[in-house]
């Protein structure tokens, strides 16, 4: 029995792994944690009992089980993910550099309990003291880093300004897990000597602190990242605000100057009347009305909409652009107001953009927004365009330059973020963009 538990102590630090591995992508589980962890848990057991009893069959030690059983874990955590594969990838390599050092100092206790029983043979599986020390510690590290990974971690996988890090994050977890498979020495006895013992131990301790230090740099980086970011786009919200402002300032004046000038005008359609020439004061009634403002200066009660919308309806009249909008939203949402304007500053963005390039008669935008029973939020775009739309593994192309188109992108991955969806689709010259956000009706004031 203690042959088999030895190899299968070992390998069940697959579980804190794993759970460690899940704590900062919580939000983005295709399936509910309960639900997940009541198929995943005994499977992952199960795969440990298989590989320790395989080790204990065949007589051989937990790491060449350990390589066949990582890819199909990746694989898993993988599938059970919404989000890339590098980012699942370079997470999972990361939980393995840090287990392979504390791998490295358990080898080093077991090296310390082996002496202590006069074992200098080389043996195949930690001593089952050192197995539980093994489980113990790394339970212990993934208990401790609980707050950080689910918190701080998770920020730096929402944020969309450390995308292309992922690219080449996972080389350092790469490194530090060869670091400590190369000093894994050959022969257990090679150990046993005492200054390569204390050598050992503190090798496994530096490196363990250097590989903490490097995720905690990495950490502040991606929040400096997204502090930086998010001030962008704050900072792109109130000149959305100003021109708005400007734009109602200049409809406001003339407004003014249209009620100075309703005097002078009632007093010469009076000089028209006595006259009784009905048909000049058709003509000067037809004259004056043109000259009137005609500006939809409120579109919804929501500030932040409502300078959105403003913005961009100047934009259009501008282009001789036919913008019409349907707001019936209140004052105040439960939902991120930087993330829903950079939702509709994108989808609006990309419809003007295609109505400038489609004929004159065609150009329309239609705007719908309106709460649905109080929890969600739905935003539908509608443009008439010209051309062809290119897409790629499902991902737009850039009608500006070559590559992905971003606009559309960042609207998916908010909607994605806020638990909500996105739909975009395009038939017989008109783009329609669909976008579901949730509100929190806790947040709510």
């Amino acid at each position: 029995m203690n042959q088999f538990l030895r190899p299968f102590l070992e390998l069940t630090v697959i579980l804190p792994g794993m759970f460690l591995a899940y704590l900062p992508v919580s939000s983005y589980l295709r399936q509910k944690p309960l639900k997940l962890t009541a198929w995943l848990f005994p499977l992952l057991l199960g795969l440990c009992i298989s590989g320790g009893f395989l080790s204990c069959f065949f007589q051989i030690s937990t790491l060449p089980v350990l390589f066949l059983l990582l890819p199909l874990l990746l694989f898993l955590y993988h599938k059970t993910l919404r989000i890339s594969i590098w980012k699942s990838g370079s997470i999972f390599l990361a939980v393995c550099a840090v287990f392979a050092c504390l791998n490295s100092l358990s080898r080093a206790v077991n090296a310390i309990t082996t002496a202590n029983l006069n074992l200098t043979e080389n043996e195949l599986w930690f001593q089952t003291k050192s197995g539980l020390f093994y489980n113990a510690i790394c339970l212990s590290f993934a208990l401790a880093t609980w707050y950080p990974a689910s918190h701080a971690a998770k920020n730096m996988i929402d944020d969309e300004n450390f995308a292309r890090t992922w690219y080449i994050f996972w080389i350092l977890p790469l490194t530090f897990i060869g670091l400590n498979l190369f000093m894994v020495p050959r022969y257990r006895n090679t150990l046993y000597t005492g200054r390569i013992l204390h050598g050992y131990i503190v090798i496994s301790l530096v490196l363990l602190a250097i590989l903490v230090l490097f995720y905690a740099m990495f950490l502040l980086m991606a929040d400096s990242l997204n502090r930086n970011a998010r001030l962008q786009q704050e900072n792109h919200f109130l000149s959305l605000q100003q021109a708005r402002y400007d734009n109602l300032r200049a409809a406001i004046e003339e407004a003014r100057q249209a009620r100075h000038d309703i005097r002078h005008h009632f007093l010469q359609l009076s000089v028209l009347a006595e006259n009784g020439d009905l048909e000049k004061i058709k003509e000067y009634l037809s004259h004056a009305a043109s000259k009137i403002p005609n500006s939809d200066l409120h579109f919804c009660e929501n500030q932040a909409v409502d300078s959105v919308l403003g913005y961009y309806s100047a934009l259009t009249k501008r282009e001789n652009i036919p913008f019409q909008a349907k707001i019936d939203l209140p004052p105040r949402l439960a939902i991120d107001e930087i993330d829903l304007c950079l939702v509709l500053s994108n989808l609006l963005e990309n419809a003007l953009e295609a109505s400038q390039k489609t004929n004159v008669a065609r150009r329309k935008i239609d705007v719908m927004i309106c709460l649905h029973h109080t929890r969600l939020l739905l935003i539908q775009v509608t443009n008439a365009f010209d051309g062809n739309i290119e897409q790629k593994n499902a991902v737009f192309q850039s009608s500006k330059r070559p590559g992905n188109g971003i606009g559309i992108q960042s609207v998916r991955h908010i909607a994605e973020k806020n638990g909500g969806g996105s739909s975009f689709t395009y038939e017989d010259g008109k783009f329609e963009a669909k976008v579901m956000l949730r509100t929190d009706e806790k947040s709510a004031v």
